[in-house]
């Protein structure tokens, strides 16, 4: 649920690449118009009594293999919609990791919880078991693992580790469609997985989300949570708790519908674009390759760079802007400026009026953002790059690329 990079804005000589932004990067075509206009005529534009959306949500838990999964309005929705199901009780902690975007921790201080937030691995910058175990306490009331880039966690330390608790875990895998840990897939693992079909996800509805689990209790409380708590279908249907209008419209499920077949060949080029480029890379001086654990299957959602600002002039920094400045080539050094804790809304606590709530219900631990606490955290922005990335790229876009790179390596180095 992180916002995009810039759209390319190149004049010649440069190559512009495709973007994600505009169609020159993404696979909408025929089949999207034709679902839009079936929806369309027929006249009903309400998931409530469509079928465009109903038909996604089968198809997409399937495809999964889990038993439940419901659409919703955006990747942030589907967040939210997962905590509201795990009900926590105001002053609840939920752990949660350092970088990520916005959208997947203010649905945490919504439903009244405090986010509790641990450290990364440097390498990967998801969390670890190791960084997790830190942050528990016994406020604890649930884990969120975001697989960042597209990159699986390593789930089978986590999961051991929150089950010997009895702690949920839901996954954040709104980048990370179909990318898959011990031939398992992310979102599929944990107690409840949340997917994002914004603009610059993998397959993209503009917005829109997707929440799925195995879980029986879960599946109806995010049922429920979607609808405002009406309990469609009940026999004796209530509102039964504070819930939302979180439902998707037919429209846009028209629209992912037509996107869900296209979503395996999308992850297959990204994966094949990205072993060309990472074996031209191979053992340039300063710059290190995306890692990704043996038997894991990595989904590009971007394609990530460490930089060694030893070895190389201002590190991730100077190289973007060579980057830009030469080939007209946008990345983003450290991803996000600042790790999320920093921002207003937490080292501020600005929430609800000037009443600071649910922080006032915090402990002083749970709010502890000192710097020292978060090594990965820093290290690892510091040393990444983020280069744009999508399923059209070329041979001849990847050769652009990676020459590009070692020209500025060169100079900066």
């Amino acid at each position: 649920m992180v916002n995009t990079l810039p759209m390319q804005q190149t004049t010649a000589p440069f190559l512009k690449l495709p973007s994600d932004q505009d169609a020159s990067g993404r696979t909408l075509g025929a089949e999207e118009i034709a679902c839009l206009t079936e929806a369309i005529h027929s006249g009903t534009l309400t998931s409530t009594k469509g079928t465009f959306v109903k038909a996604l949500e089968k198809q997409f838990a399937e495809l999964l293999g889990v038993k439940y999964a419901y659409a919703c309005s955006s990747g942030s929705a589907a967040v939210h919609t997962a905590i509201a199901a795990i009900d926590p009780e105001p002053g609840d902690e939920i752990i949660t990791t350092s970088i990520t975007d916005m959208g997947a921790l203010t649905p945490i201080l919504y439903q009244g919880a405090i986010p509790r937030f641990v450290d990364v691995d440097p390498v990967t910058l998801n969390v670890t078991a190791e960084t997790i175990e830190k942050g528990l306490t016994d406020r604890t009331k649930a884990i969120i693992v975001t697989h960042l880039f597209g990159n699986p966690s390593n789930m089978t330390e986590i999961l051991e580790l929150a089950n010997s608790r009895g702690i949920p875990v839901i996954e954040d895998t709104a980048q990370a469609f179909l990318a898959q840990h011990n031939g398992q897939y992310a979102g599929a693992m944990g107690a409840i997985g949340c997917f994002s079909l914004q603009q610059g996800k993998h397959i993209t509805t503009g917005e829109g989300g997707l929440v799925t689990t195995n879980d029986d209790a879960l599946a109806r409380r995010m049922f429920l949570y979607i609808n405002k708590a009406f309990g469609y279908g009940d026999a004796n249907p209530d509102h039964y708790f504070i819930a939302l209008n979180y439902r998707m419209n037919e429209l846009t499920g028209a629209v992912a519908l037509a996107q869900l077949p296209k979503l395996q060949s999308v992850v297959d080029r990204r994966q094949s674009t990205a072993a060309k480029l990472t074996a031209k890379l191979q053992g340039l001086a300063g710059v290190a390759t995306p890692y990704c654990a043996a038997g894991d299957q990595h989904v590009f959602w971007k394609y990530c760079l460490r930089v060694d600002s030893q070895v190389i002039a201002d590190g991730a920094v100077g190289l973007a802007k060579k980057l830009k400045e030469e080939k007209g080539i946008f990345s983003a050094p450290r991803y996000i400026q600042k790790p999320a804790f920093q921002c207003q809304i937490f080292a501020e606590q600005r929430t609800f009026g000037n009443s600071r709530f649910p922080f006032t219900l915090a402990t002083p631990e749970a709010v502890d953002y000192n710097p020292t606490l978060f090594p990965g955290t820093f290290s690892g922005l510091e040393q990444v790059l983020v280069l744009p990335w999508n399923e059209a790229y070329t041979d001849e876009h990847i050769d652009y690329i990676a020459d590009a790179v070692k020209q500025a390596v060169k100079a900066l180095s």
